[in-house]
């Protein structure tokens, strides 16, 4: 199944059935060292241009490897019912389609007046960005990924295969991003006090960067 996500990659080798806490094991490693790379761009934009401090920081983070256990938990349950076929589905693309699409709407999101970003539903809405971009980048093709959707494959069933992923999922969730991202709005929070005109250029600037990367991802496909 590797062959599939990652053509060029060497082929891995993952004798099934795996257990729960294999799946915990394989997922911790991927959130101590490739979540952290591949998400922090995204995130770390995000959290400058939110202009919040280290405490909303870390609710977005919150919310962010949410979505990433969602989505691990997803991707195990269709794995273990559909076999195969999810491997094509996600060697095909969509991956960047959905990192694309969330992406673009974290951008929009921070172009949005303050004054409407204020406003009750508005607020309740801030939480879709972070919650979306978790889960669409747990779509990136990875070998750990992979090696989960094998096991999962062969697990006998939807209900094994979601258990896999769920494991799999909070096994990512112990990153670093838990510490860096707080510590990055807590740096952009000293950066902006006493300056108000640098609240707006970050936002803006922010919404730039992420909807240019959303872009440049759907142009992949």
């Amino acid at each position: 199944m590797l062959d599939v996500l990652m053509p060029n990659s060497v082929p891995l080798e993952l004798p099934p059935p795996i257990g729960f806490f294999a799946a915990w094991g394989l997922g911790l490693t991927m959130g101590l060292t490739a979540c952290t790379v591949t998400c922090l761009p995204f995130m770390g934009t995000w959290v400058l241009g939110r202009g919040g401090n280290g405490r909303g920081a870390l609710r977005d983070t919150g919310l962010f490897l949410l979505g990433r256990i969602t989505a691990y938990s997803l991707l195990g349950a269709l794995a273990g019912a559909l076999g195969g076929w999810l491997a094509h589905a996600l060697g095909s693309g969509v991956g960047h389609v959905a990192i694309g699409l969330a992406s673009i709407a974290a951008g929009a999101w921070l172009l949005l007046p303050e004054r409407r970003q204020a406003c009750g539903a508005m607020r309740r809405a801030a939480a879709m960005p972070p919650l979306l971009l978790g889960f669409s980048l747990s779509l990136t093709p990875c070998a750990p990924l992979a090696a989960l959707l094998a096991a999962c494959s062969v697990s006998g069933g939807g209900i094994e295969g979601m258990g896999y992923g769920l494991s799999f999922g909070l096994g990512a969730a112990l990153t670093p991003l838990l510490l860096l991202l707080p510590l990055l709005g807590l740096f952009g929070d000293k950066l902006r006090e006493n300056r108000p005109w640098l609240v707006k250029w970050a936002r803006y600037g922010a919404a730039a960067v992420l909807i240019a990367v959303g872009l440049r991802k759907l142009m992949m496909v």
